[in-house]
């Protein structure tokens, strides 16, 4: 009578944790790593697989990143008869995800939840490192001045900057180009924004057809892992879910209810009561464009917010203020540089935040859709990317915390923008 539902991928990718961490730690615990069973496995089959992972990762990464931010500046639409509505988003966005960033990044500094790791382990591990992992730490080691990564971030060829992974500067190609197609209007300008739409669609089918084999690579990350490090990795993992839990709490309940309150002109328990079908949906989807339907129905309905600003701060929010994904992104590389006792200075730190913050607005709303910026921001700044095996296990939950956090932070950026702007709602009672 009833189907077999399917399991769900969350779950085949926390199984796939505890296999790689049990067998990983059992090999530690039985001081089997040289052992000749354990050396080819590691080398024909572990390994292997988490090379392929990540490569595809890597493969994605640059046409996703680029058409999501093109698309997400697009769809402000006309710049100028936007105006206010669209500067003040973008504004805000830049501002609380600042903010995030921050909150994430301190706590990290603060708490160190992944400092304390034998150097000489963490050594063995960068040895072993796959080769893309490894052109890309040395493509993308941070040299020169402060001045010389700001003017880099300009680039004078898109396509060598992409082939070298330069990410900053690949973003920063992709804001100038999606504010063109918003200046420009033309036919053609008209379909090359729908061609970038369907770059978007296209690599979001690949990225999910990618995850699919992420329990098998998360079996084989996590196993190469825990048979370095053993029992190491299990407190580090877990200071490293708290720290991370306590700067998206921090954001929620103490950066949403003061933007609302100040900026916004509402009370924070008005907001949150009001919010709670889009939160609640949220956490159960870890999607935030899964959610965008309910969130415009909350702010219609029980934040009473005019439609015409609620639908555009909420539809480019889903892509484009993702404050949660920003945080986690900043949280994750930071740990992972501590894990691997790589000091990333000030300046390393600066650039983590401001890829971050583009981050969130060029990642994909959808579950485990950072991944792929993680792993790009630790190649930049010299950080092992197969390191993201390390949180892949835990991501699911973490995932469901950081999508509450990015559809609570649009539904508070649609209340902040509509403060003061309901006198621009086109009239619907005239006479």
């Amino acid at each position: 009578m009833n189907a077999r539902q399917p399991m769900a991928l969350h779950t085949k990718m926390l199984i796939g944790f505890v296999v790689g961490l049990g067998g990983g730690l059992l090999v530690h615990w039985s001081n089997g790593g040289d052992a000749a069973w354990v050396t080819w496995l590691m080398t024909w089959i572990t390994q292997p697989v988490g090379k392929v992972f990540l490569r595809l990762l890597f493969m994605l990464v640059i046409p996703l990143l680029f058409s999501a931010l093109v698309v997400g500046i697009a769809e402000m639409g006309d710049i100028r008869s936007l105006g206010r509505v669209g500067w003040k988003t973008l504004a805000y966005t830049v501002i609380v995800s600042s903010i995030a960033v921050v909150i994430g990044i301190t706590l990290v500094n603060l708490f160190k939840p992944g400092a304390g790791v034998n150097p000489a382990v963490a050594q063995q591990l960068l040895s072993e490192a796959s080769d893309s992992a490894q052109k890309i730490v040395a493509s993308s080691a941070m040299q020169g001045s402060g001045m010389d990564l700001a003017l880099n971030i300009v680039p004078t060829n898109i396509i060598r900057a992409a082939a070298d992974n330069d990410i900053l500067a690949v973003m920063f190609f992709a804001m100038m180009f999606g504010i063109g197609i918003v200046m420009t209007k033309s036919p053609m300008a008209e379909k090359t924004k729908q061609a970038i739409e369907g770059l978007f669609e296209i690599s979001m089918t690949l990225i999910h057809l990618v995850i699919r084999f992420a329990p098998y690579a998360v079996a084989c990350l996590v196993f190469n892992l825990a048979a370095a490090f053993g029992w190491d990795l299990l407190s580090k993992l877990a200071g490293y879910v708290g720290v991370a839990l306590l700067a998206m709490a921090i954001h929620f309940f103490i950066v949403y209810s003061a933007s609302v309150y100040w900026f916004g002109g509402m009370s924070p328990i008005k907001f949150f009561r009001g919010s709670q079908e889009a939160i609640v949906m949220a956490f159960s989807t870890a999607s935030s464009n899964a959610t965008l339907p309910t969130a415009l129905m909350v702010a219609e309905e029980e934040l009473k917010l005019p439609k015409r600003i609620s639908r555009f701060v909420l539809t480019v929010g889903a892509t484009a203020n993702q404050n949660g994904t920003a945080l986690f992104e900043g949280v994750t590389v930071l740990f992972l540089a501590q894990f691997f006792n790589i000091d990333l200075s000030l300046t390393q730190q600066f650039v983590v935040m401001l890829v971050c913050i583009l981050g969130g607005i060029g990642t994909a709303g959808v579950p485990a859709g950072s991944l792929p910026v993680i792993a790009m921001i630790c190649g930049m700044v010299g950080v092992p990317p197969e390191g993201i095996g390390l949180i892949l296990g835990v991501d699911r939950f973490l995932d469901m915390c950081r999508t509450t956090l990015n559809v609570t932070g649009d539904l508070a950026a649609a209340v902040v923008v509509s403060n003061g702007a309901e006198e621009a709602e086109p009239s619907t009672q005239a006479g």
